[in-house]
């Protein structure tokens, strides 16, 4: 499953990405060629870079590839490595359900309930919002599951 979820999400990540270059062409190429700038195309680069740094992150959080700050000696790591990686793990975890999903899924029910809409688009700003709920729960999903690997990796 884990797979699964990665390539879909590396695609949607890929897809974000060309959506966003495309917008940035035509703001662009209308600003400039056609004397005429488009104000839709601000908001859907503007909005797709929210998306594709945020679902980024769950995808680099399923990658290994997360920061690691070193705040402790490199010795005193290495005696206990799999404790700390429990504890960046734990860490990760706490930060993708307490600050993405349940401040996201706030956010978004502020959003919709005070119905704030983008000013180009139209579109209600929840729906621009949920991405971020969304990359808690992969977040979440990815540091449980590393976790648990982690641990069956250290007894057998």
């Amino acid at each position: 499953m884990r797979k699964t979820i990665d390539s879909i999400l590396g695609k949607m990540c890929l897809v974000l990405l060309i959506i966003m270059l495309l917008a940035v062409i035509w703001q662009v190429f209308a600003r400039f060629i056609l004397q005429s700038p488009s104000t839709v195309t601000d908001e859907i680069s503007s909005y797709s870079l929210i998306w594709v740094g945020l679902l980024g992150a769950a995808y680099a959080t399923g990658q290994h590839l997360h920061l690691a700050i070193d705040l402790l000696p490199e010795k005193m790591v290495q005696k206990n490595t799999k404790l700390f990686d429990g504890f960046v793990h734990l860490c990760v975890f706490a930060f993708g359900f307490f600050i993405m999903i349940l401040g996201g899924l706030r956010l978004c029910q502020l959003s919709f309930q005070f119905e704030q809409k983008s000013a180009s688009l139209g579109i209600p700003l929840g729906f621009v919002y949920i991405v971020v709920p969304l990359a808690g729960i992969l977040i979440c999903y990815f540091s449980i599951d590393t976790f648990f690997k982690t641990l069956k990796t250290s007894k057998a």
